[in-house]
C-alpha cells in the first residue's frame, strides 16, 4: 500500500498503521510512542476515583465499596468487585424506578471525566450510586438490593495504546445476583474520540424502552436502533 493510501487510512483511525520500518522493526519513534501508551494504559488501571469531586457534580448521592479493599486485591479478585459489602447493601432505600451506578472498573480515569456529564445527558430523573473497586456485575446486586427496574452501570473501560478515557455502559432488566453478561446489553467506546454522549444516552433510553417491552436485556433484545454513517 502506498504512503497516500497510508495517509488515508489514518483519518478515521488512532490504531498504529503504516508505521514504517527500520530494517526489521519499526522505526525508533514509533517503538518509543508505544512504549509510552502502553505505560499509559497500565497506570490508567492503577487510576482511582475522586469520590467527592463526582459528588459535587452528581449531588449527595450514596457512595459504596465492593468486597475488594483496595486496588490489588480487586485486579486479583474478580468475583469481591463484583459484590457490595453487606453494610451498604443495608443502607440503600429502596425504589421502583431505573439505578444509574457509577463505577470505577477497569479505568476510574474515563468515568471521572465523563460520568456526571452522561448522567445530566440521560435527562432523567433516576437514582444514582457511586460505587468503588467496581465490577460491572456489581450493578445487578445493587439493583436487586434496591428494587430497581432496570440498573444503568457507567463503568471505567479496560484502558487500551490509543484511549485511557473510555466510558462503557451496560444495562440490565430486572438486576439480580446471577445474572450474566448474556443478560445486559453495552454501550462501548463513550469517549471524545467515539460515541458521544448524546448519541449514547439516546441508545440507553431506546434499550429501556425496548426492555420494558419485551421484559428482558442482553441477546433477547436485538440492538437494532438506527444508526449513523460510519464515515462522513
Amino acid at each position: 500500500m502506498s504512503i497516500t493510501r497510508w495517509s488515508d487510512l489514518r483519518r478515521f483511525t488512532e490504531a498504529r498503521v503504516g508505521l514504517g520500518r527500520a530494517g526489521n522493526a519499526v522505526p525508533t519513534a514509533a517503538h518509543l510512542d508505544f512504549q509510552e501508551a502502553h505505560a499509559a494504559a497500565r497506570d490508567a488501571v492503577w487510576s482511582a476515583l475522586d469520590v467527592e469531586a463526582l459528588r459535587a457534580e452528581l449531588g449527595p448521592v450514596p457512595v459504596l465499596h465492593s468486597e475488594a479493599e483496595d486496588r490489588r486485591t480487586y485486579l486479583l479478585r474478580p468475583d469481591l468487585g463484583r459484590r457490595m459489602r453487606a453494610a451498604d447493601r443495608e443502607s440503600l432505600p429502596r425504589t421502583g424506578s431505573t439505578v444509574i451506578v457509577v463505577a470505577d472498573g477497569l479505568c476510574a480515569s474515563g468515568v471521572q471525566r465523563q460520568a456526571a456529564a452522561m448522567v445530566r445527558a440521560l435527562e432523567a430523573e433516576w437514582p444514582v450510586v457511586i460505587v468503588q473497586q467496581a465490577r460491572v456485575a456489581i450493578g445487578d446486586d445493587i439493583g436487586e438490593a434496591m428494587g430497581a427496574e432496570a440498573v444503568v452501570v457507567l463503568i471505567g473501560e479496560r484502558p487500551g495504546l490509543s484511549a485511557q478515557d473510555s466510558m462503557g455502559i451496560y444495562l440490565t432488566w430486572q438486576p439480580r445476583r446471577g445474572r450474566t453478561d448474556a443478560e445486559r446489553n453495552c454501550i462501548s467506546n463513550i469517549r471524545p474520540g467515539g460515541i458521544s454522549l448524546r448519541d449514547a444516552a439516546a441508545k440507553v433510553h431506546w434499550l429501556l424502552r425496548g426492555a420494558r417491552a419485551l421484559g428482558a436485556t442482553g441477546v433477547a433484545l436485538k440492538d437494532d436502533m438506527t444508526a449513523a454513517p460510519l464515515l462522513e
